[in-house]
Formats: C-alpha cells, sequence, structure tokens
C-alpha cells in the first residue's frame, strides 16, 4: 500500500496561534488540495494525523473537530482527492499520552490499523515535532516549508534524512510527478 501521512496545520491549512477552533476559521494553502488530489490519483491513500491540544484546552470540542474535518475533505474532493482517514490527539502539550507528536503512538496506531509498513510511508509536517514523530516511528520525514516550516529548517536538528520541500504542491508533484 502506498500511503502518505500529513499533519494538518500549517501543511494543508493555515496555522493560527489562537487555533482553527471552527469550520469558518479552517483555510487551506494554496496548492494543498490539488496536492491532495495529485497523490490521491497516483494511488496513494492519505491519513491526517494531527495534534489538536485545543479540545483538552477547551477551545472546541470534538464534534467541531469532525465539522472542521468534513470541510477539509469537501474541499480536498472538489481537487479529486480523498482523506482515507483523520487521526488526532487531544490531550495538552504537556501530556504524558503517547498519542502526541512527536511520540510515534498516532503514527503507529495509522500502521496498525492500515495494515502498513511505516518504512515506507512518507510523514509531511512543518514543526519538528512532524519529522520528530516520523522518525521515532520509522516513517519516512518531511518537512514542508509553510506553516512553521521556515522558522523549524532555520532551527536545525531535523531527524537524518528528512526531505525538505516548499509545500505539499512541491511534495506531491515529487512524489507524484
Amino acid at each position: 500500500m502506498k500511503l502518505v501521512i500529513l499533519d494538518r496545520d500549517g501543511t494543508i491549512n493555515y496555522d493560527s496561534d489562537q487555533y482553527i477552533k471552527s469550520p469558518a476559521e479552517w483555510r487551506p494553502i494554496p496548492g494543498s488540495l490539488e496536492a491532495i488530489g495529485r497523490l490521491t490519483q497516483a494511488g496513494y491513500r492519505i491519513v491526517v494525523a494531527t495534534n489538536q491540544s485545543g479540545i483538552a484546552r477547551g477551545l472546541f470540542d470534538t464534534a467541531t473537530l469532525i465539522a472542521i474535518h468534513d470541510t477539509l475533505q469537501r474541499a480536498a474532493a472538489q481537487a479529486g482527492g480523498r482523506v482515507d482517514a483523520f487521526f488526532f490527539c487531544p490531550h495538552a502539550a504537556d501530556s504524558t499520552c503517547e498519542c502526541r507528536k512527536p511520540k510515534p503512538g498516532m503514527l503507529l496506531e495509522v500502521a496498525r490499523r492500515f495494515n502498513a509498513s511505516l518504512g515506507d510511508t512518507y510523514v509531511v509536517g512543518d514543526t519538528l515535532r512532524d519529522v520528530q514523530a516520523a522518525a521515532a516511528a520509522g516513517a519516512r520525514p518531511v518537512l514542508v516549508l509553510s506553516g512553521r516550516g521556515r522558522k523549524t529548517l532555520e532551527e536545525g536538528m531535523l531527524p537524518p534524512g528528512t526531505a525538505v520541500f516548499q509545500d505539499l504542491a512541491a511534495f506531491a508533484e515529487h512524489l507524484a510527478p
């Protein structure tokens, strides 16, 4: 199975220091929906794996998060794409859970549920915790320079073998020319 795991905020859609708290606040990064479409058409299964501590902070509830993801799914479909599943960590940043990136728990659960090998799976995100989780899970880390990606690159400390792309569209073009 060809599988790509995507972070959400800063990778697919614009991020916000105030959190994305409603479908109305969700805005795709230019080219990201077409990238999902391109990957889908090339036979990749697409999974979103996202930390969502806004739930633990009481900023929004799970039903609202599902509504945001429904908005993303509809927008991706209009671009010929499909997200096969959404995984999220609802815990606060200081949680000791195993699912919050940079820990690999969420990615390992994706692999288990999809019966996929993470060694052949790309994990695409814009933060150090995204690529650290990928490396910890044995997946292929990819940093995009959208969202917080430029700052992440400047700070360094990327896991060995991390590929870097301008944005999700450039990654998709590379993977599915």
